[in-house]
């Protein structure tokens, strides 16, 4: 083990950790939700540029709170994707630069395996497991074997159900990101209005596209006709729909693969209606459920960080000639 000091900005939160022997020494994240939500959504031009102004921020504070200097650091830890390219690029090249200038390893991190390895904060991972991924870009079900083993079994062929959330929530004129407010205003609503239940095309892939559409025609048809619109029970029905697709799934592929464990990953892990489901329809399975602490759900370095112990001691290290991989699958992680 060694001290790593992790770097996280693949999206719209600029994040650095530090651990020391598996212990978390600092986490500061800077977030940039109240910049992206006045436009329903990340700007990634904006956002680059404030991962930009953020990053030595970030560096100096988590430095400052783990109470050690980049000479005392073994090696940093990046996410080289996926993610929004120019985002991705202002952390790696940080973490470029620290790795040539202190002559230290480079450690090249998937973005999803911190989103998985962040439960490990929680407890300790028992194969094989079900890795159920919900996120604002990525919705999957993967399968580990072994520790850093990922197989996809099934994944969304067009929008991720975090990115169907917040596009929902626009349309409600709910507030960005939309997985709160939509989860929030489906407690108060019934299951009133009628929407369809895509499948997708195997039996545990997703689909995502035409519920967001859906909706989206509901409103505006409701609208144009001079009818208001319910928020409170369009919240509640098009949740019903979304999780119950990723519970269903979900249950699908952990009984068909015989796993131990199903652990819950990604922004979306954070739905408490998700959570709630999760419980109730693994209870008495057999199945241990592994749910991840809310301040591991937005993105973080701390992850990165966890995932960053295993792939030293593996002696998985990077050229500084690496680039970031927007499109990176976690299946090909130890391709770069």
């Amino acid at each position: 083990m060694a001290k790593i000091l992790a770097i996280e900005s693949s999206c719209d939160e600029t994040a650095v950790a530090i651990t020391d022997e598996g212990r978390l020494l600092s986490n500061v994240v800077a977030t940039q939700i109240s910049v992206h939500e006045k436009f329903g959504g990340v700007m990634p031009e904006i956002a680059s540029r404030l991962h930009c102004e953020n990053i030595t921020v970030c560096l100096t504070e988590a430095l400052n709170e783990a109470n050690l200097k980049l000479e005392d650091i073994d090696a940093f830890a990046v996410t080289r994707g996926p993610g929004l390219i120019g985002c991705l690029h202002v952390g790696l090249q940080a973490a470029k630069t620290l790795a040539m200038l202190y002559q230290k390893p480079l450690i090249p991190v998937h973005h999803l395996a911190g989103h998985i390895y962040a439960n490990e904060y929680v407890g300790e991972f028992h194969f094989p497991l079900l890795c159920v991924v919900v996120s604002g870009g990525n919705t999957e079900l993967v399968i580990m074997r072994d520790h850093m083993d990922f197989e996809i079994v099934g994944e969304t062929k067009d929008d991720a159900v975090g990115e169907c959330y917040d596009k929902v929530a626009r349309v409600l004129g709910l507030p960005y990101p939309g997985g709160l407010p939509i989860d929030q205003h489906a407690k108060l609503g019934e299951h009133t209005y009628h929407l369809p239940v895509p499948t997708g095309e195997g039996k545990y892939d997703f689909s995502y596209s035409g519920l967001k559409t859906a909706v989206i025609n509901l409103v505006n048809s409701l609208k144009m006709k001079g009818e208001a619109v319910n928020v409170d029970n369009m919240a509640r029905s098009f949740q019903d729909v979304a999780i119950s697709m990723v519970v269903n799934k979900s249950l699908a592929a952990a009984k068909d693969f015989n796993v131990k464990q199903v652990i819950l990953a990604g922004g979306v892990s954070a739905n408490s209606y998700l959570r709630a489901q999760m419980k109730e329809k693994l209870e008495g399975t057999g199945i241990e459920l592994i749910i991840p602490p809310l301040w591991c759900t937005t993105d973080n370095a701390a992850m990165i960080a966890k995932v960053a112990e295993r792939l030293y001691e593996k002696k998985v290290f990077a050229p500084l000639t690496l680039g970031v991989d927007p499109n990176w699958k976690i299946d090909h992680w130890q391709e770069f």
